[in-house]
């Protein structure tokens, strides 16, 4: 309750103080007062308000100076209260600061030495890149220079594929021209074909009637050769070993195709003479294979024979014509250089597997030569 009470508000600072104090009554001051005096119903006169006046300022003044020394007083003990808790909170934030100062300097000291081990890392990392970029760059510059010497090549291919085209073209207007005269050559020759398969049909006609006619001579040939040789088994001497025995001592040949030509059709041993020479050498004649007439140079059947023999036996020849020998190289020289001959290899091995070979031409050089 304020009735009756002054109100007072002073501010310091952030804080706000409030007094309340009592309004002084309007009553007289003692010496207005008239002792047994009669009260009267009239207003008081000019003085009398004069005085009360005087008295409420003096009343003011002193309420002034009273309240004037009370903020005095609450200022002092604000200020040494608040100069405490500053002392206090300055001594708490002190020790705050150093605690928080001596974490920012550990914080400070690893967050260096991490700082320094990443500046360490990013240098590292930094001159493996610029590695890296050299190797890179030097990659572009040769990639460049190929890309540039491609780009060459593909500019000259180009070039040439349109000189090709040309070529291509100027050759198929020339290819064509060339095709129509084939074409014209062509049916030219088709008549002509025509014209020689009729000749050939007549040709044909000729050939079986000479093969009719060489039949004949063949046969009318056998007769006579058949005629030779019975007079041969008939003038032959009654005491030898056998009639072929005799025949090839009374008659020599140059080859066994000679022997064959005049009508001995048997194989076995024949004695052939070189012709310009008295030289005579016993040889077996195969009748019977390839249109018989082959003389053997040499014959291998069961192994009886030493083939590892001396350069002169093989010059002169060894071993028996009736089973293993060679003829002689020289004997061979001389009668392959009479006229041109044929070499036959025939070779069967002891499971009866036959293989052949045949030259068509043979000779045998002389022994000044290695007879090559």
């Amino acid at each position: 309750e304020t009735i009756g009470k002054k109100q007072y508000q002073v501010q310091h600072g952030s804080c706000s103080y409030t007094f309340l104090l009592p309004e002084a009554d309007n009553c007289r001051p003692p010496a207005s007062y008239v002792p047994n005096a009669v009260q009267r119903d009239a207003p008081l006169d000019y003085d009398d308000s004069v005085q009360r006046l005087q008295l409420l300022e003096n009343i003011m003044e002193n309420n002034t100076q009273w309240l004037m020394k009370l903020e005095n007083y609450i200022q002092d003990s604000m200020k040494k209260e608040m100069v405490e808790i500053q002392q206090t909170a300055v001594q708490n934030q002190t020790a705050v600061m150093i605690e928080i100062g001596t974490n920012l300097l550990n914080q400070t000291a690893e967050q260096t030495r991490k700082l320094t081990d990443v500046e360490a890392q990013v240098l590292n990392q930094t001159t493996r890149l610029e590695l890296q970029l050299l190797e890179h760059s030097l990659s572009t510059n040769k990639l460049e220079r190929q890309i540039s010497d491609q780009t060459n090549e593909i500019t000259k291919l180009q070039e040439k594929n349109s000189f090709l085209e040309k070529r291509v073209l100027e050759m198929e207007d020339k290819h064509t021209v060339q095709l129509k005269s084939i074409k014209d050559e062509k049916d030219q020759l088709q008549v002509l074909v025509a014209r020689q398969n009729s000749i050939i049909e007549e040709l044909e006609k000729q050939l079986v009637t000479a093969t009719v006619n060489n039949s004949v001579l063949q046969k009318q040939q056998h007769d006579l050769m058949e005629t030779v040789h019975n007079l041969l088994t008939m003038i032959s001497t009654p005491n030898s070993k056998n009639n072929f025995i005799a025949k090839e001592e009374q008659i020599s040949f140059k080859d066994c195709a000679e022997a064959f030509k005049s009508g001995l059709t048997t194989s076995g041993i024949y004695t052939l003479t070189v012709s310009n020479t008295a030289q005579e050498k016993k040889a077996y004649c195969d009748m019977e294979t390839g249109g018989g007439g082959w003389t053997i140079i040499q014959r291998r059947e069961d192994g009886s024979v030493d083939f590892h023999r001396t350069w002169k036996e093989y010059k002169m020849g060894f071993g028996d014509p009736a089973g293993e020998y060679w003829l002689g190289n020289e004997f061979v020289s001389q009668l392959t250089n009479q006229k041109r001959y044929v070499l036959k290899i025939h070779l069967k091995d002891w499971e009866g597997n036959e293989a052949y070979s045949l030259y068509d031409h043979f000779s045998l050089a002389n022994e000044e030569l290695k007879y090559r």
